[in-house]
């Protein structure tokens, strides 16, 4: 039982071995911004409907707040960090030089979309 359970966990854990180092880098950046990205989120999807119901005044507000969050020096600092991992990730084709990149870091955003939620 326990050679089982030594098994599994040595086998969960490979996809996460299979990674690059930039990749590990970029979902710990990614889960650092994840609550100011929850955050990003709902306020572009209340900008959207403060819009389609033209009220100005909610729009202005709601902009103010995600401008607010962007001036945040430790948020900026983090998403071009990202910007920069992403840029040596990338295969410059739409996919990752390394194929268990894309599947690690996909894994991580649907999971803090649902968490977002």
């Amino acid at each position: 039982m326990i050679r089982l359970a030594v098994v599994f966990a040595v086998l969960a854990a490979f996809p996460a071995m299979a990674i690059t180092p930039e990749a590990k880098e970029f979902m710990a950046t990614s889960k650092k911004l994840e609550t100011v990205q929850c955050e990003k989120r709902a306020l572009r999807r209340e900008m959207a409907l403060a819009e389609v119901e033209r009220d100005e005044a909610r729009l202005k507000e709601l902009r103010a707040r995600f401008a607010s969050l962007d001036r945040n020096p430790e948020t900026t600092r983090l998403e071009q960090r990202l910007g920069q991992l992403e840029r040596r990730i990338s295969d410059g084709k739409g996919g990752t030089r390394d194929p268990g990149d894309l599947d690690a870091i996909s894994r991580q955003h649907r999971e803090a979309f649902y968490r977002c939620e």
